[in-house]
């Protein structure tokens, strides 16, 4: 089944030119909530976990739900912003997006809250895709298009913590609820501006390949419900079942990849070893950034006992470094390359990662902490922009939308799946605790489980990027040169 487009009209005209910095604002704003909420709820979860009576296991359902339903429909909704216009997809998943933070901010139930994460999930895979095509529709090349891009990067890379810190503040001097509900007024700002003030792109004419999105989305979140499944049932027949549905499913979306004229994901951008690589390394980090964002807010809640806008403020230094980190990479790309700044943040990351697996119940934020999320923080800022550069490098303009939506798919799954994994982790390791062991020493044992585990994503981050750089060298090897 498809959808195929209307009848292409005429491009927009540029009122935006008019009101760049109004513009700017509604395009960034979006970016903000889409990149937030992926994470914002984990400093409140604890707080959720008693008030809806959530198990300890199926708590990251709240971060899943949203992430797997984001992750599985961008390809969908990119294609769909193509064929029936950037601004009204833009402006129909905002609206979504809001409605569900209405909903999920009044749930009084465990099941409500995840429906209502989950169609947020939905509404952000259908404006975010939108955003960056609206901003480089509304803002002429050179250095305005610049400011913007910087602008957006500067907030997508800042997302983790920013949430933290938001959610941290929300929680404690309101209540979880409000880290929903402020979505509400933002989101029916952007709805009633973005019409009027931001300029539509062109259509293009082409279908809209529905079987591929169900395949993707069933295929990813049956993988992870295994996971989470296994973490506190062990590995059950129904578990194995579950994953070789999922992997069935994603088969299925492969093959039908190579079949349809008018792919979501067309496989000749994964043909280069690098891009793959890459493409590899990125889903293996996001899974370890994930990995940080649910259980260090934990940690700190559950093992140091600190409150909600604690938790949320102990991430401040780490965005911080990630700022300042993230805005010398663009003097230091040019004068190291992309791999080395790639191959240095990762690892560090790693450093940081391990770090943390070290934590036990005496440790504290100043001397157990603090050293490992800078750590991390200076890594994220520096090979996040240069990996992105690398995934998105030669690629065609014809695949220029595609190639984003791979690329934010393969971040988006990669956490979710991340995520589940070491939620195994951490609920494998709490089930086989000794009896007598304390909740609290038991608690922090499983964490730090977890972070060793996402240090070992890490790790095979690494080995993808250096086979990225081999097959990178391969290549020019190969290529005569020019005359």
């Amino acid at each position: 089944m498809s959808i195929s487009s209307p009848a292409q009209p005429k491009a927009g005209e540029q009122a935006a030119s008019r009101h760049p910095g109004l513009v700017l604002a509604i395009i960034v704003t979006c970016q903000m909530m889409v990149v937030v909420d992926a994470m914002a709820m984990a400093v409140a979860l604890p707080k959720i976990q008693a008030g809806l009576h959530f198990s300890a296991t199926s708590l990251s359902w709240v971060l899943n739900a949203y992430i797997l339903s984001y992750g599985g429909l961008l390809l969908l909704g990119g294609r769909t912003g193509d064929v029936l216009g950037r601004r009204r997809t833009f402006t129909a998943g905002v609206l979504l997006f809001t409605i569900s933070s209405l909903l999920g901010g009044v749930a009084t139930t465990a099941g409500w809250l995840l429906a209502a994460r989950a169609l947020q999930g939905v509404g952000a895979a259908f404006a975010a895709p939108g955003a960056m095509s609206l901003l480089m529709t509304n803002f002429a090349e050179g250095p305005a298009r610049n400011r913007a891009l910087s602008a957006y990067a500067t907030i997508a890379g800042l997302g983790m913590a920013i949430g933290m810190i938001v959610s941290g503040v929300l929680t404690d001097i309101a209540s979880w609820r409000w880290v929903l509900l402020v979505n509400v007024p933002l989101g029916l700002a952007i709805v009633v501006l973005t019409p009027r003030y931001v300029a539509e792109p062109e259509r293009h004419p082409g279908q809209i390949d529905l079987p591929s999105a169900a395949t993707a989305t069933a295929g990813a979140v049956a993988l992870a419900w295994a996971f989470i499944h296994a973490s506190g049932s062990g590995w059950s027949a129904l578990t194995f079942g579950a994953i070789a549905f999922g992997i069935v499913a994603l088969a299925l979306f492969v093959l039908r990849q190579t079949r349809v004229k008018q792919p979501m994901m067309p496989l000749r951008l994964l043909a280069d070893r690098t891009r793959t690589a890459g493409l590899v390394a990125m889903a293996l980090a996001m899974a370890s950034n994930f990995n940080i964002s649910l259980f260090v807010p934990e940690f700190l809640q559950n093992v140091l006992g600190y409150s909600a806008l604690r938790a949320g403020l102990a991430f401040l230094p780490m965005a911080l470094v990630v700022f300042a980190v993230a805005r010398a990479g663009r003097r230091l790309l040019p004068r190291f390359g992309a791999y080395p700044l790639i191959l240095v943040g990762i690892g560090l990351c790693a450093v940081g990662l391990g770090w943390l697996g070290a934590l036990d119940s005496r440790s504290s934020y100043a001397t157990g902490m603090l050293v490992p999320l800078i750590l991390i923080g200076i890594g994220i800022g520096m090979f996040l922009m240069p990996l992105t550069g690398l995934i998105l490098r030669g690629v065609e303009p014809r695949d220029s939308g595609a190639a984003s939506g791979v690329l934010q798919t393969f971040q988006q799954f990669g956490g979710a799946i991340g995520i589940a994994i070491l939620v195994t982790v951490y609920g494998t390791a709490l089930r086989h605790s000794p009896p007598a062991t304390a909740p609290r020493t038991a608690t922090a044992h499983a964490i730090a489980e977890a972070f060793l585990g996402g240090a070992g994503f890490l790790v095979l981050a690494l080995l993808s990027i250096t086979v990225a750089a081999l097959a990178g060298r391969a290549r020019r090897a190969a290529t005569p040169p020019a005359a």
